[in-house]
């Protein structure tokens, strides 16, 4: 009996949260990098440790959300946890206000899956508009369904954080039951954006507040 084909993990992230983070690093290092070049006494010192207190949160807020879906686990990445899930483990993903995700009696945040409560509207008005006998017109911009530019009418929509929340939840129940889904809930801390994040405060209050 041939094994069952595995198919690679879908990943969901934040595009508009990359290019955030992309721009404030560049800001921090240009400003960061002139202060330290160019400043004198204990000013260059302040840059780096300022630097080293600043860049750990812009990573962690902007580069590091990401949301791993595979055929046997859920893998959360977080700021600055990493949660790994087995899609046995999961006891619902819903969203309301933010995305949630329950599994083991615990509750944990999605931060690359946002809701956008702007998006669901006009998603639920364009819906309304052709149920309505009102086929919405414009540009194609669509999840699902046909549509079309200029006086083509458009299909259905659904909000992005919407349409992952129904993926991830339509993987679970394919795979809650599966052998290789079971197990429990482990977080992991990012150390690596901690650590960095920890000395850079203490340096700063340091220089700020003691010397």
């Amino acid at each position: 009996m041939s094994e069952p084909t595995k198919y690679p993990d879908r990943i969901y992230r934040s595009g508009s949260g990359i290019v955030a983070g992309v721009l404030l690093l560049g800001l921090a290092g240009w400003l960061g990098g002139d202060a330290m070049v160019r400043g004198d006494g204990r000013t260059p010192l302040t840059a780096a440790s300022t630097l080293l207190f600043v860049a750990p949160v812009v990573i962690a807020f902007t580069f590091r959300p990401a949301v791993f879906a595979s055929d046997e686990r859920l893998r959360v990445r977080n700021p600055f946890r990493t949660i790994t899930v087995p899609w046995g483990a999961v006891e619902t993903i819903r969203a309301s206000y933010s995305t949630e995700l329950l599994a083991d009696g615990g509750r944990y945040q999605l931060w690359a899956v946002p809701v956008s409560l702007r998006a669901r509207s006009k998603a639920t008005q364009h819906n309304e508009q052709i149920a309505q006998g009102r086929p919405a017109r414009g540009r194609l911009l669509r999840l699902g369904g046909g549509g079309g530019f200029g006086g083509e009418p458009e299909g259905p929509r659904t909000a992005p954080g919407d349409v992952a929340v129904s993926e991830l939840r339509e993987l679970a129940e394919r795979h809650g039951e599966d052998e290789a889904a079971q197990g429990s809930v482990t977080v992991r801390w990012c150390y690596e954006i901690l650590a960095p994040f920890a000395v850079g405060a203490v340096a700063l209050a340091i220089l700020l507040f003691v010397l």
